[in-house]
């Protein structure tokens, strides 16, 4: 066990290193990647998901806006629906290339190609890297209560990472009615 895991961190550590050079000059893009990276693993590990589809949530929380530049340098954009339909064929190559396993690469893909996708989530790898994805999107993008309590009630469905969303969002208003 302790040689797979070895094995997993070092896989782990080359994919972020050239996801890191991929997205060379624009720190915001790794900042993101990284913390949706941390929390797909944090969930992961807390809901009990088998080693091997940590293994895959954790490459594709890695890799999951690769589809980011491709999209901004094809049509000047690169929303959800944008990503999802490019990032496919830049991911496919650079995991080839790292000696990821078919199969593996396969998920990862089909993950990259949905993780905008939220009606038809299938597999608790995808549910947690949406999750994961939310947390830090609501996050970065500034969104209103309204909108994380609606992203909440309509999205989350782990405890671990509605429990992390309640904390990082709505604990100062348990705290104003504990003390109020």
């Amino acid at each position: 066990m302790e040689e797979r895991y070895k094995e997993s961190v070092l896989a782990d550590n080359r994919l972020i290193d050239k996801m890191i050079e991929y997205f060379a000059g624009d720190p915001k893009r790794v900042q993101h990647f990284l913390k949706v990276y941390e929390f797909s693993t944090l969930i992961g590990l807390a809901e009990g998901l088998p080693e091997d589809e940590l293994f895959i949530l954790k490459t594709a929380a890695i890799v999951h806006d690769i589809g980011i530049r491709a999209s901004e340098e094809k049509y000047g954009k690169s929303s959800g629906k944008l990503q999802e339909q490019e990032g496919p064929a830049v991911a496919e190559p650079l995991l080839t290339s790292l000696g990821y396993d078919e199969a593996l690469i396969d998920r990862v893909l089909f993950l990259i190609a949905n993780h905008h996708t939220y009606d038809a989530v299938e597999g608790e790898d995808y549910q947690i890297l949406v999750e994961a994805d939310f947390l830090v999107n609501l996050f970065e993008d500034g969104c209103s209560e309204e909108t994380v309590r609606h992203v909440r009630n309509k999205i989350f469905k782990t405890k671990t990472g509605t429990r992390y969303l309640d904390f990082m969002f709505f604990s100062h208003l348990e705290t104003e009615n504990r003390m109020g």
